[in-house]
C-alpha cells in the first residue's frame, strides 16, 4: 500500500514507518520538523517536509501520489502544557486533523489511523479500562484527541472514511535492534526523565507523591512498547482494507509498573544511581491506570512482544547509550 504517514520522523512516527516498511509497504513521511528528527527517517520512506496546518503543503504531497492511507501522528502531545496553552493546542491537534481528513475527501484516500490516547478516557471509574469506559477528558490535550475521534465518526458517516482510532496507553522503549536511536527534544515522559538523570543530563527526577495507595506508594502505569504500537498500525490498516470498518481500540500491556519500578529496573541495567526527590503529588493523576486490550487482540490478533518492563528499560537505555557512550553528560 502507498502510505502517508503524517509525523512520521518522530519517536512513535519512525518505528511505525519502520514497520510499514518490513510490511513491504510504499511509505512517504510528512513531517514539519518541530519535534521529528531527520536522523530518525528510515531508509526506503520517501519525504516531504511540511506542516498540517498549510493546507497548500498538504495537497501538494498528495496531489503527488495515490495514497491508499493516512497514518495521523502529528498532534502536540504535553498534557500540562495544554493546560496552560490550549489555543495552540486547538490549532495543531484539531485544525490539523480537520486539514488532513479534508485532504482525505479531496484526494479520495479511504483509510484513516488516528494515534490517540488513553487521556480521552480522565480518572478511571474501574479497572482495567476498556472501549465502554465513559470519556471524560481532565486536560485540554486529552479533548483534542476526543475531538477528533468524534470528528472522524463523522467523516466516516458522510464522506466513507474508514477509520481506526488508537488509544494508546504509555507509551515507551526504543526498536530492539537499535536501528531508531534520535532521542525525544524535551521529554516529559517517566522513562525519557530517568535516562537523563542517568546519563546525568539531569541532576535529579522528580518523584509525584509516594502515599498513593500502591506497594510502594508511587503511581502505576500501563506501558507499551513502541514497537508493539507501532505494529498494531500495520494490523489497523489492513483491517480497514480488508473490511472497511472503522473502529477504536486500546493499546496497552495489560500490565502495571510502578514509578518505583521503573527506578529501581532503570538502576539495575544502567548501573547508575538515579536521583531524585519526592514531591508533591499532580493534580489529575490517577493511583493506577491498566488497560484492557482484549478488542485489539480480537479483532487485529494483535499481541505485544516487547511491552515487559525489563525490554523496555533495556532499549531505551541503549538509544541514550548510543548518544551517551559513557553514560554521563
Amino acid at each position: 500500500m502507498k502510505i502517508l504517514v503524517v509525523g512520521g520522523a518522530g519517536y512513535i512516527g519512525s518505528h511505525v514507518c519502520k514497520s510499514f516498511i518490513e510490511n513491504g509497504d510504499e511509505v512517504t513521511v510528512f513531517d514539519n520538523f518541530s519535534s521529528g528528527l531527520k536522523e530518525n527517517l528510515q531508509a526506503g520512506a520517501k519525504c516531504f517536509e511540511g506542516d498540517i496546518l498549510q493546507e497548500k503543503e498538504l495537497h501538494a504531497v498528495c496531489s503527488e501520489n495515490k495514497f491508499e492511507g493516512i497514518i495521523h501522528l502529528a498532534a502536540l502531545k504535553a498534557a500540562g502544557e495544554s493546560m496552560e496553552i490550549p489555543e495552540i493546542y486547538a490549532k495543531n491537534n484539531i485544525s490539523g486533523a480537520i486539514n488532513l481528513l479534508n485532504a482525505a475527501v479531496a484526494y479520495n484516500i479511504p483509510h484513516f489511523v488516528f494515534s490517540s490516547t488513553a487521556a480521552v478516557y480522565g480518572e478511571p471509574k474501574y479497572l482495567p479500562v476498556d472501549e465502554k469506559h465513559p470519556t471524560n477528558p481532565e486536560n485540554f490535550y486529552g479533548y483534542t484527541k476526543l475531538a477528533t475521534e468524534n470528528m472522524l465518526n463523522w467523516y466516516d458517516k458522510l464522506k466513507n472514511i474508514s477509520f481506526a482510532s488508537l488509544r494508546y496507553f504509555n507509551a515507551a522503549g526504543y526498536a530492539a535492534d537499535s536501528s531508531i536511536t534520535g532521542l525525544e527534544k524535551s521529554p516529559q515522559n517517566l522513562l525519557p526523565v530517568v535516562m537523563e538523570t542517568a546519563c546525568g543530563i539531569r541532576k535529579k527526577m522528580q518523584v509525584f507523591g509516594e502515599t498513593y495507595l500502591t506497594e510502594d506508594g508511587t503511581c502505576i502505569r500501563d506501558y507499551v512498547h513502541v514497537s508493539d504500537l507501532a505494529q498494531a498500525h500495520v494490523q489497523a490498516l489492513s483491517y480497514l482494507q480488508r473490511t472497511g470498518t472503522s473502529f477504536t481500540v486500546n493499546l496497552g500491556s495489560e500490565q502495571g509498573a510502578s514509578v518505583m519500578e521503573i527506578i529501581n529496573m532503570a538502576e539495575s541495567i544502567t548501573g547508575k544511581t538515579i536521583n531524585y526527590e519526592i514531591t508533591g503529588k499532580r493534580p489529575g493523576d490517577a493511583t493506577k491506570l491498566l488497560a484492557s486490550s482484549s478488542l485489539a487482540k480480537r479483532l487485529l490478533g494483535w499481541e505485544p512482544k516487547y511491552s515487559d518492563i525489563n525490554c523496555l528499560v533495556q532499549t531505551t537505555w541503549k538509544a541514550y547509550r548510543h548518544h551517551f557512550p559513557d553514560g554521563d553528560k
